[in-house]
């Protein structure tokens, strides 16, 4: 089954079964992991801001404008940011690894 793998706040690591088609927001909140997700993954807030491993930005894809605009309100933003409600996991994307940024 493919997978990611989530390091949340604590600096747990959690490897979390994913079906190809769902964002990672939904993903990580579906595993019970700590991520608001308040908008419900609409790209209307920043409570599911990630950090994306080095390794896996490219894969990842690049923020259209409208996250860029949420993560200009989120805080401790970095190179690496992006809203896990925007990254749809696919096939490509199995083994990829973020980090919750802080609340």
């Amino acid at each position: 089954m493919p997978s990611l793998i989530v390091t949340d706040r604590d600096g747990a690591t959690h490897e979390i079964e994913a079906q190809e088609g769902n964002s990672l927001m939904e993903l990580i909140r579906d595993a019970g992991l700590p991520i608001e997700a308040a908008c419900g993954g609409c790209a209307a807030c920043a409570t599911c801001h990630i950090y994306v491993d080095s390794d896996w930005v490219k894969a990842s894809g690049s923020p259209d404008e409208e996250e860029e605009d949420m993560l200009d309100l989120a805080l401790a933003v970095q190179d690496n940011s992006r809203l896990a409600c925007q990254v749809a996991f696919v096939e490509a994307l199995d083994g990829i690894r973020v980090t919750l940024a802080p609340e």
